[in-house]
């Protein structure tokens, strides 16, 4: 006579910690927040218009050099713009003041092209914290100083209000009408603290509130 074979029983799960959270393997791990996170970086501008002008300016010199060389090769006479353009530079010297204002001109051009290809534009987009590794966010300025705007014309005493949002700073500047102003700048300084959190920035920037009484109108 056979014997029924017991049920097998699985094992107890682990205690959970004392305060309550799961253990390390449950705990949410937000991308962008650990210590390997990427770096969040500015956006940077496509810059169609100087590269549009620039690739005009080469298309059509080359082209029209192009021409000309092969209408010479062909028994043609070199075009007059060309003629002068050797003969100036065959007279002119190196220190002569069209030779160099040219050369400061081409500089100026030159640097100008340097300095779009090696920094980032879209000045007025600033960065927010990467929540997942494959979405990049950006909050406009104007945006941003709306939004703190808002919050700190909800503080009780605050007439109006201007935000004006940079990189690394926020310059705020309020009017009040009744309260005290130390008091109106504490609770407006505490307000956009928190607003500024709520925006997300990856860099937020630091506030400056300045509280000052409506202006007297004359007459």
């Amino acid at each position: 006579m056979s014997t029924p074979e017991r049920p097998t029983v699985p094992a107890p799960a682990p205690p959970a910690p004392a305060d309550g959270r799961g253990g390390a393997e449950d705990v949410p791990v937000l991308a962008g927040t650990g210590p390997d996170a990427e770096r969040v970086r500015r956006f940077w501008s496509v810059r169609r218009i100087p590269a549009a002008l620039l690739a005009a300016v080469v298309l059509g010199g080359a082209g029209l050099l192009l021409y000309d060389v092969a209408a010479v090769r062909a028994g043609h006479t070199a075009m007059s713009w060309r003629r002068e353009l050797a003969d100036g530079l065959a007279t002119h010297s190196l220190d002569d003041t069209a030779v160099l204002a040219g050369a400061a001109v081409a500089v100026l051009l030159g640097v100008w092209l340097l300095v779009l290809a090696v920094t980032p534009g879209l000045r007025s987009v600033l960065p927010m914290r990467r929540e997942h590794p494959d979405v990049r966010a950006g909050l406009d300025r104007e945006a941003a100083a709306l939004a703190l705007r808002d919050r700190a014309m909800e503080v009780s005493g605050v007439q109006s209000v201007k935000v004006r949002v940079g990189r690394s700073k926020a310059a705020v500047r309020a009017v009040s009408h009744f309260r005290p102003l130390d008091d109106v700048r504490t609770e407006v300084e505490a307000v956009l603290a928190g607003g500024v959190r709520d925006l997300g920035l990856a860099r937020p920037p630091a506030l400056t509130v300045r509280v000052d009484r409506p202006s007297e109108k004359k007459g």
